[in-house]
C-alpha cells in the first residue's frame, strides 16, 4: 500500500474537498438515482471545527474523511476515496485513521451510518470489525433506509 500523508484540511482546500467528494460518490449517486448526504453538505463549518482530513499521495488528493468527536464515540461522517484508487484499500486505511483519531481522543467506540443499498460498503465495513445496530428510515432522502454500524476498540 503507497505511502498517504493525513492533514487537516483547511478552508482554501474546501472546493477542492467538494469536487472531489462529488466524484467519489458519483458511480453511489447514478445507482441510488439521488445523491448521498455528503455530496450535499457544506464542508465550511466542518473545515472550521477540524472536523475534516485529507489523504494525500505526492501531493494530490487521493481521499478525503469526515469525523466528528462526541464525548462517547467518534461519527464517521463520510469516507470518499479517489474513483481510480477506489478498491485498493485506500478506505480501509481512512477508517484506520479514523481509529487513530478516536484513540487520541481518549475515546473507544466509532459510528458510522450507511445506506443500506451500498452492500460493498456495509461488507467493508464488517470485515473491519464493524456491526450493524439498527436501520431506520433517513430523516433526510424520502424512502431511503439508513444502516446504524458500530466499533469498539480494543483497548487493551
Amino acid at each position: 500500500m503507497p505511502l498517504f500523508r493525513f492533514r487537516q484540511a483547511s478552508l482554501a482546500d474546501e472546493r477542492a474537498v467538494a469536487e472531489f467528494t462529488g466524484r467519489a460518490y458519483a458511480g453511489w449517486t447514478r445507482f441510488l438515482g439521488a445523491p448521498p448526504l455528503p455530496v450535499t453538505e457544506d464542508y465550511v463549518p466542518r473545515i472550521l471545527k477540524g472536523e475534516v482530513w485529507l489523504a494525500e499521495q505526492e501531493r494530490r488528493l487521493a481521499g478525503v474523511l469526515v469525523v466528528e468527536t462526541h464525548p462517547d464515540h467518534l461519527w464517521i461522517f463520510s469516507v470518499a476515496v479517489a474513483t481510480e484508487r477506489q478498491g485498493q484499500g485506500l478506505g480501509a486505511r481512512l477508517l484506520g485513521f479514523a481509529e487513530e483519531l478516536a484513540s487520541r481522543a481518549g475515546i473507544d467506540v466509532l459510528r458510522l451510518c450507511t445506506n443500506e443499498r451500498m452492500e460493498k460498503n456495509i461488507a467493508l465495513y464488517e470485515s473491519l470489525g464493524y456491526r450493524e445496530t439498527n436501520r431506520r428510515p433517513n430523516p433526510k432522502r424520502e424512502g431511503w433506509v439508513l444502516v446504524d454500524m458500530e466499533k469498539v476498540l480494543d483497548t487493551q
